[in-house]
């Protein structure tokens, strides 16, 4: 039986939720994941649309608000906001006896702005100071218009959640992001650098699901073996990208380190293991985001041994392996953030398209 405390306490990973909903925030289950060791939350467009339309935990709110002269959409964001607000604050003790280190909540700027730089950092910055929490992260995919918004967001001081990085080549390009953002916010002598933070969301099944469909049955010995691959080098970036004389002047203003995120941890595939994505990947300042049934399953059978950074020259191996199979590893993430964009501005439309046929 895995234990979250002693995972943190030993190798230095964060074990954070990945759902939140009314339900969560009124029965205590959020609370009672708390004390069970979870660290953080996050949502995007998908769960949120899932709570709204799957309960009618929020028809009361939203005829309220609808009586208040709200629009479909202004009220969507006033109960999203309300339910970040209630998580922020349920974190808030953690927040502040890590020192800053985890409590956090992460809620996503409109799905449609992916392409759109200004409009994403104004949608960014809005959606920041309306939560009005320190704790919280707001939610930038990372696309090549999103990258500017993310530097901007830091140097202005608001912690962000990268989310959507599918290959390491972009999750370099959302660490440099990262650190420009933290040289901008250190030219104020007086900006505080130890209250930044940011996670660099890193998506693992969605790889595994992707390359194994390409490698069909000829190269069986490699399913299942490059989500992990992947991040296994991320993480290796990672520590190359937090090390030397340029991250060093940083940390001595109390910079922290942009922690690498696994994201889409929960199992797909039948065939493999419920916690695979947990613990192949166990390593210092990481974080596991989980569903809820992996992070239960993670309870009752989970190992804590460090794995992340334990077999590189198989890791190698593995990626030029996959190469060798004809696998562009490149032209995976480009398909998977289209289709991770797409499938979460599709949630948004649902739910907004649900919110109006309500409303009439």
């Amino acid at each position: 039986m895995a234990d979250l405390t002693a995972l943190f306490n030993e190798q230095g990973q964060s074990i954070w939720l990945d759902n939140l909903s009314r339900a969560h925030l009124n029965d205590g289950s959020l609370t009672q994941r708390i004390a069970q060791g979870v660290r953080g939350l996050t949502s995007n467009p998908t769960i949120f649309a899932k709570a709204i339309q799957g309960s009618d935990d929020y028809d009361e709110q939203f005829d309220q608000l609808m009586s208040s002269g709200s629009s479909p959409i202004d009220a969507y964001w006033h109960m999203v906001i309300d339910d970040i607000q209630a998580a922020c604050d349920a974190f808030a003790p953690l927040y502040q006896s890590s020192d800053a280190v985890d409590g956090y909540v992460s809620v996503e700027v409109a799905p449609d702005l992916s392409r759109n730089t200004s409009g994403t950092l104004a949608a960014a910055r809005d959606l920041h100071n309306r939560v009005d929490r320190a704790n919280v992260m707001i939610k930038i995919p990372a696309t090549v218009e999103g990258l500017p918004a993310i530097q901007s967001m830091i140097a202005e001081g608001r912690s962000v959640n990268v989310t959507l990085i599918f290959s390491p080549e972009r999750h370099q390009e959302v660490m440099e992001a990262y650190i420009a953002g933290l040289e901008q916010l250190a030219s104020d002598p007086a900006a505080d650098l130890s209250r930044v933070a940011s996670v660099a969301s890193f998506f693992i099944s969605r790889v595994d699901t992707e390359v194994d469909k390409r490698l069909g049955e000829v190269n069986a010995e490699l399913l299942g073996t490059a989500a992990i691959a992947q991040g296994r080098l991320a993480y290796q970036n990672f520590l190359d990208a937090f090390s030397g004389p340029r991250w060093d002047a940083l940390a001595a203003r109390g910079a922290r380190v942009q922690r690498p995120l696994w994201a889409s941890t929960g199992t797909k595939n039948p065939t493999y293991s419920d916690v695979l994505y947990v613990d192949e990947l166990i390593g210092p300042d990481t974080v596991n985001t989980v569903p809820e049934a992996t992070l239960d399953a993670y309870l009752d059978h989970g190992s804590t041994a460090r794995t992340l950074d334990t077999d590189n020259p198989d890791t190698a191996h593995i990626l030029q392996a996959l190469a060798e199979a004809g696998i562009d590893l490149g032209n995976v993430g480009e398909q998977l953030e289209e289709e991770g964009l797409s499938s979460f501005e599709a949630s948004f439309d649902e739910v907004i398209a649900a919110l109006v046929d309500k409303a009439n």
